[in-house]
């Protein structure tokens, strides 16, 4: 099997609630994906997607993916993209840096190989363990009272996980999760994820006002050292995110028990081979994990499921359901939340078929 031709289509994502909003006045109302089409000159066809959170999150930015699979695509015509091993060297080779541009040819290439093997993508990770992964819901940025009755309401279609948007003010913080731990119920569980907004001092200000709480405190600070700094400070569950982007931290963390609970992104590792790498890592070193993305709509959320999904579950902490933040339906067959949960599909690959008529025309193409 050969790549014959890589297609990028863009497409908008307009939130349901209007806006995300998180640290550091933040926010996106429209996310600006990218669905990556690979086809092979055995006449099956691959699906990836990658979609930044706004370009002032992590150093990835929406038109950075077009530019990047410009000056990348070119080199993997010709390549097998089952050899996922030899497809990610290639890809280093003539492009460095930059994963979240391999991320979505990573991503179409497991769907690729699923679909030449007739496996789910969660099988040829590892297998499907259980039915169904647990997801969490993130609580965008607003007034104490007004997140706490977002909680209550996702509390309603299933959610138990909820995830906190903080990293401002302090003294807000502190109220803002005040007044989600009093409407949880016995068995939720509360994340304060401040995505690095927070100074270091501010950072153990708000953990020492918690301190009664039953809150996991998630990435307060941008630096590792801070955030280890932090983790020494507080008896908190401790959760990394935004440093957490390679083997190497991990290891490091792991060594300095920098955390409980870290947070894999498939598009920050560059796709699905090395998040995959990283998960069996965790396994093995007995860390358990937030499986997910950056964004992204329903091909996102298919390769979100089958890394969970593949996942012993003792692992597992929680996952995402992206496809349910936004409006526009991009595949048929993607997983879909029932009652907080979601589960990877059972047809081969990723388990998908994108909607042509919503992927529009080409915005790039490579031949």
């Amino acid at each position: 099997m050969r790549i014959t031709r890589i297609t990028a289509h863009r497409v908008e994502l307009p939130l349901v609630e209007g806006s995300y909003q998180w640290a550091g006045g933040k926010s996106v109302a429209v996310f600006d994906s990218t669905v990556v089409r690979i086809d092979t000159d055995d006449g099956l066809t691959g699906y990836g997607e990658v979609c930044p959170l706004g370009p002032a999150y992590l150093a990835a930015y929406a038109n950075g993916v077009r530019a990047g699979l410009a000056e990348l695509g070119p080199h993997l015509i010709g390549e097998d993209p089952r050899e996922l091993a030899k497809l990610n060297r290639r890809m280093d080779a003539v492009l460095k840096g930059h994963p979240y541009v391999k991320s979505a040819v990573d991503m179409a290439c497991w769907d690729l190989l699923g679909r030449a093997t007739g496996l789910p993508a969660c099988v040829l990770m590892g297998g499907r363990f259980g039915d169904d992964v647990t997801l969490y819901r993130a609580i965008s940025q607003e007034a104490p009272d007004a997140m706490a009755a977002r909680v209550a309401g996702y509390r309603a279609e299933g959610y138990r996980r909820f995830q906190l948007k903080v990293g401002g003010d302090p003294d807000v913080d502190v109220a803002r999760i005040r007044a989600v731990a009093a409407v949880l119920k016995p068995g939720d569980r509360l994340v304060a994820d401040a995505n690095t907004g927070w100074r270091m001092h501010d950072a153990l200000r708000v953990v020492r006002a918690v301190r009664d709480v039953d809150v996991y405190i998630e990435q307060p600070c941008l630096t590792y050292e801070e955030c280890l700094t932090v983790r020494r400070h507080t008896d908190h569950p401790f959760v990394l995110d935004e440093v957490i982007d390679g083997i190497d931290v991990l290891v490091r963390g792991h060594a300095d028990r920098a955390m409980d609970v870290v947070n894999i992104k498939i598009s920050k590792f560059g796709g699905l081979t090395r998040a995959k790498q990283a998960r069996d890592l965790c396994v093995s070193l007995g860390v358990v994990m937030t499986l997910e993305d950056s964004w992204g709509g329903d091909i996102v959320t298919a390769a979100i499921a089958h890394l969970a999904h593949s996942t012993p579950p003792e692992f597992r902490f929680t996952s995402t359901d992206f496809n349910s933040y936004v409006t526009v339906s991009i595949a048929d067959g993607a997983p879909q939340r029932v009652n907080g949960r979601m589960a990877a599909g059972t047809a081969p690959g990723l388990g998908m078929t994108p909607r042509p008529e919503v992927l529009g025309p080409a915005v790039w193409e490579s031949r």
